[in-house]
């Protein structure tokens, strides 16, 4: 995709500020201010976009009421939650900047950072995401987890950036256009940024303690994240071959199944014995089977779409 084919479109504005927000109605109001001033401050044309993530506590009628004293805040609902990763493939679809910023509206990030990772941009990359060095979190149910996370995500991803779950991130409009998130995908934006060639930068950003509401993470999410990641693994490593990945998956299974034949035919334990190591080999057969099918379905697949540009290494 070229970089620049949105760039300087009729209308557009020069920032988008994309914030999902869920039962977070007593942040709001210093919210939009303190976003508000950041703008000011930045003197470009920009506009704060909040979207409602299907909130039970008022959040709606707040946001209304703030929309009609700030004319830059666009406010979007859904009629139910959703969660944070369709919340801002909402906001990022109806966002009109040339560059995308997106934060958490629990005020944990400092909307005051923004500048730093516009910067970033500035010097040449193409997403930069914010590093909470010193975090302000329970450690057993939210670092703890945030740090296994993190790990897996490099080692499976191959992009070192420390600090994959911060959600303030900052994006250039080709970008934006070119992601595809859906399930729990918000954590893996910089992998999808990765396969499409972007320079990747990360700067070091404050994290604040939560003051109000009630976090929506924890242990329960390590086992979704593990499965993203290894599905984004697939995506950038083995894009170009998959089939050798899954055959790699299906050798084991037809090493054991040979294993079970063999056992079958060596039984001395009666009938029974021998049903049973057969229906051993047949499940474990199926399973090889099945396993290099699907390689051979990926690898069709892949040959008949059209080729993506290769993944750039990250930028420190």
């Amino acid at each position: 995709m070229n970089p620049t084919a949105r760039h300087g479109a009729p209308g557009a504005l020069a920032l988008s500020v994309v914030v999902p927000v869920h039962n977070e109605v007593e942040s709001l109001g210093e919210l939009v201010a303190r976003v508000g001033a950041v703008l000011d401050a930045l003197g470009r044309r920009g506009e704060l976009i909040l979207v409602d993530d299907g909130s039970s506590d008022g959040t709606g009628v707040v946001l209304r009421r703030l929309a009609a004293r700030e004319p830059r805040l666009r406010i979007f609902a859904t009629r139910r939650r959703r969660g944070q990763t369709m919340a801002l493939k909402a906001g990022l679809a109806r966002a009109r900047g040339e560059i995308v910023v997106t934060l958490d509206g629990d005020l944990q990030n400092a909307p005051e950072d923004i500048p730093v990772l516009l910067q970033a941009l500035d010097a040449g990359a193409d997403l930069v995401t914010g590093w909470r060095r010193e975090r302000h979190d329970r450690w057993f149910t939210r670092r703890l987890p945030s740090m296994a996370a993190n790990a897996w995500i490099r080692r499976l991803t191959g992009v070192p950036i420390h600090d994959h779950g911060c959600a303030l991130k900052a994006y250039r409009r080709w970008l934006v256009d070119a992601l595809h998130l859906y399930g729990d995908h918000h954590r893996l934006v910089t992998g999808y940024a990765a396969l499409q060639g972007a320079r990747i930068a990360e700067v070091p950003v404050r994290h604040a303690p939560r003051r109000s509401g009630r976090s929506k993470y924890g242990l329960s999410r390590l086992l979704r994240v593990t499965a993203d990641a290894l599905a984004m693994h697939l995506l950038l490593r083995h894009r170009r071959r998959p089939s050798r990945w899954f055959f790699r998956q299906a050798a084991p299974f037809f090493v054991l199944a040979g294993l079970t034949t063999i056992l079958a035919g060596a039984s001395a334990d009666g009938p029974e014995s021998v049903v049973v190591w057969i229906g051993a080999t047949f499940i474990l057969a199926f399973a090889a089977v099945s396993l290099a099918a699907y390689g051979l379905f990926a690898e069709l697949l892949v040959r008949l779409a059209p080729a993506a540009p290769r993944a750039s290494k990250a930028l420190r």
